[in-house]
This record gives C-alpha cells, sequence and structure tokens, in this order.
C-alpha cells in the first residue's frame, strides 16, 4: 500500500511540475514578491497531494518565534519535503542553493524565477561575497534567506558539517538568524520514491541577534541548538 500511496504521489507530480513550470514562465515581467507568490502554489499543491496519496501531514512547533521582519533561517535539511513546506510555514523567502539546480529543465526553469542566491561551491571567498552581496539585496526587498548549512540532504540520525555559509551572511548583514529543526527524513527520504504516513515535527527556535557575533561562533551556537533539538524530535 504504501509502494503504491508513494507512486501516485509521484505520478501526479510528474504530470502537473512541466504543465505548472511552462505555464509561470510567461510571469516574468511581473515584481518578485509577486512571482513568487505565484510559484509557490506548486509547493502548496504537492504539499496537499502528498497528504491526500501518502498521508504525510505536519505540525509546527514555535511558530511566533518567526520574526516579524526578514531573517536568515537555518535549518536542517533532511529530505525534499522542507524545500515545500517552509514555503507554506515561513514568509516569502529565497534559498541558497548550487547553482546546478537551476539546470534542471522545467523545475529549474521555475525555480530560477523565485529570486534564489545561486553559488557555484567551488569559488571558495568569492561564493561568500557574493552570498552577503546577493543576501542583503533579497533582505532589503524584504526575503526571507534559507540556508541549509549542511549543504545536502542528512539521513535522520547522522549528522553532517554545518559550514560557513548561513551565519556568514547572518553576522555581515546584521540580520536575525532563525534555526530550525525538523524529522521530514523520517517519512520522506533521501532519493526515496517510497513515503511514510505520519506527522512531522518542524521546530522553530527563537532568533538569536548577531550584533557582534562572529560567523564563527554563530555557527557553533546554530549547529548546537539544531542537533539537541534533533535528539529531542527523535525521543518523541
Amino acid at each position: 500500500m504504501i509502494w503504491l500511496r508513494s507512486f501516485l504521489f509521484a505520478l501526479g507530480q510528474w504530470l502537473f511540475t512541466p504543465i505548472f513550470c511552462i505555464l509561470i514562465l510567461f510571469i516574468f515581467p511581473l515584481p518578485p514578491h509577486t512571482r513568487y507568490r505565484i510559484i509557490t502554489i506548486w509547493a502548496r499543491s504537492m504539499l496537499w497531494w502528498l497528504e491526500l496519496t501518502c498521508g504525510i501531514s505536519y505540525r509546527v512547533i514555535g511558530a511566533g518565534n518567526i520574526p516579524g521582519k526578514p531573517c536568515v533561517v537555518l535549518s536542517k535539511h533532511q529530505s525534499a519535503w522542507e524545500t515545500l513546506a517552509f514555503q507554506k510555514i515561513l514568509p516569502d523567502q529565497v534559498w541558497v542553493l548550487k547553482r546546478e539546480l537551476l539546470w534542471i529543465p522545467f523545475f529549474g526553469w521555475g525555480l530560477a524565477l523565485t529570486s534564489p542566491i545561486a553559488i557555484d561551491r567551488s569559488a571558495g571567498r568569492e561564493a561568500l561575497k557574493q552570498l552577503v552581496d546577493q543576501g542583503k539585496d533579497r533582505l532589503a526587498r524584504g526575503f526571507y534567506v534559507v540556508v541549509f548549512p549542511e549543504g545536502t540532504r542528512i539521513a535522520p540520525g547522522k549528522h553532517g558539517k554545518f559550514h560557513i555559509g548561513g551565519a556568514w551572511l547572518a553576522t555581515h548583514t546584521g540580520a536575525l538568524a532563525l534555526p530550525v529543526a525538523h524529522n521530514a527524513g523520517e517519512f520522506w527520504g533521501k532519493n526515496s520514491l517510497l513515503k511514510k504516513p505520519g506527522t512531522i515535527t518542524v521546530s522553530i527556535g527563537e532568533p538569536i541577534d548577531t550584533s557582534d557575533m562572529k560567523a564563527d561562533d554563530l555557527n557553533r551556537r546554530v549547529e548546537a541548538w539544531i542537533e539537541a533539538e534533533m535528539q529531542r524530535l527523535n525521543s518523541l
């Protein structure tokens, strides 16, 4: 039954995504926030279809911690699920991502219209400079900036290296840093067709004032909170 329900979800996603991505190419002339809100219709549709076919829902702990102004969101990355759900849970946002994702047919075309910060990971300090320059621009335009410090999806129970980029952005722009933990990987694994029914828990920590903080110190603080919260979520 899980296999069948997972297949139905994937089938709906495969059929809907190319059609939607072709249609949204026509919204390019619209303002960035308008484009974003139209594009998130896809994510919200996929969340609805996921719950209908696979029985996966979610709950949010600490939603009141989301600041009323743009900030840098530093989140655990376990699944493709959070890239969908954050579009519903958080205000208008852009993502820091590897530029190769924009080359994916259909999906990458739509992603490019959301004003992402597409980084060349091999560029070293130039990538950090790009991150700060474009991050300042996005924050000033009212977008929250979402960063996955581990850089890639990490299996439940595993702990990836927290890269400095997100903390560097927050400390060099003076933006609040918002740590987020979740257990989406327990239900939707990396590169897995099968999806297990259940309720994903998203935990949003208290925003961190980055004034007078060094990037390394912020990175360690965020990592400590996220990993401790992951242990707590796993024990629920």
